[in-house]
């Protein structure tokens, strides 16, 4: 009898989406100013939202939703990463090769750091040494900076162009190599490159999360999420995703990977064992939320999107345009499992 119940009881959950395999867009955060947008930073320890606009940082407080202060003078930022226990925020700055450190508790700019190479584009902070290292999109490298000193202290050689990568706090950094469809490992004892995978039938990676505990590396190509054993390489299994992939997420809480998707989709993949995943879901969001961040305090995830227009006509100066977009329209998206 008890076993029934038990059952009765799951079943029940189920239909009410107690068991959290629903999502829904529980918020929608407005933000003033036009132009685009690629990273966020959703930081628990601090509380703030930082979300990358332009050529300006909004930080929100999360608990409220508010945006407390604009970083501006960040041209063409793409990323945030916070060190929190230097009180400090590091901005990469594609356009102009540099990082702005600014102050977390006044959010006011300390300084302008020019990186070993062109384009900064992801940013990481490195807890194991302390550091923040750019992924330069441009140069095929990495700088690494001293977070405490904001002096740079090494430049790391990559085999091709990088995007998102992640730390495992204990001497290993993965970074996904988007031009060689390649996760590459560094060893931060020595700065060099000690492994490179291929991520195959992946192509083009450009998101990429980790559960730590299980050492499983989730890599988002376009429709399609690698999962490879973060020790030896191996590719554990692929899963179909929406199109248009830019970024990727991990709740360790929940044991969930996320993939955002620019078509308007984002992708729940459940961690079943470390051998065994399936996707969970498959949330309407909204056309252009490719990038994410995912909080695993509240489990929320946060997308950045706006409105779109028509796409101008190709010309040999932009072969490839993109849509215009709405003016006044740019809002992050939170995302969270229906309770």
């Amino acid at each position: 009898m008890k076993k029934t119940i038990i059952i009765m009881a799951g079943i029940f959950l189920s239909l009410l989406g107690l068991n959290g395999q629903n999502y829904n867009i529980a918020q929608r955060i407005h933000l003033e100013g036009d132009g685009g947008w690629d990273y966020l930073n959703a930081d628990d320890a601090t509380g703030m939202l930082y979300v990358s606009h332009g050529k300006m940082v909004h930080v929100v407080d999360m608990k409220t939703g508010k945006n407390i202060a604009t970083i501006t003078d960040v041209n063409g930022v793409h990323g945030i990463a916070i060190a929190l226990e230097f009180n400090k925020g590091f901005i990469s700055n594609g356009p102009d090769s540099n990082v702005t450190v600014f102050n977390t508790k006044d959010f006011s700019v300390i300084e302008k750091v020019s990186v070993t190479g062109k384009n900064p584009d992801a940013i990481l902070y490195e807890p194991f040494t302390k550091t923040i290292i750019t992924w330069n999109g441009r140069s095929s490298n990495a700088t690494v900076i001293d977070a405490k000193t904001d002096k740079v202290i090494q430049t790391i050689a990559l085999a091709g162009k990088p995007e998102a990568a992640v730390s495992d706090g204990k001497g290993k950094v993965f970074v996904n190599i988007e031009d060689k469809s390649e996760v590459s490992m560094i060893n931060v004892k020595t700065w060099k490159v000690e492994q490179t995978w291929s991520i195959s039938p992946g192509e083009g990676p450009s998101g990429l999360a980790l559960d730590n505990e299980n050492h499983r590396l989730f890599s988002a190509t376009d429709k399609m999420m690698v999962v490879l054993d973060a020790e030896t390489g191996k590719v554990i299994t692929t899963l179909t995703t929406g199109g248009r992939v830019d970024g990727a997420g991990f709740d360790p809480g929940l044991k969930r990977a996320y993939s955002s998707c620019g078509e308007g989709v984002l992708t729940v993949v459940q961690e079943e064992n470390p051998n065994s995943f399936k996707v969970l879901a498959n949330v309407p969001t909204q056309a252009g939320a490719r990038t994410i961040s995912v909080s695993e305090k509240t489990h929320r995830i946060y997308l950045p999107t706006a409105e779109f227009g028509p796409t101008p006509e190709k010309t040999a100066d932009n072969p490839r345009p993109r849509p215009t977009l709405k003016p006044g329209t740019f809002t992050v998206l939170i995302v969270e499992p229906v309770k």
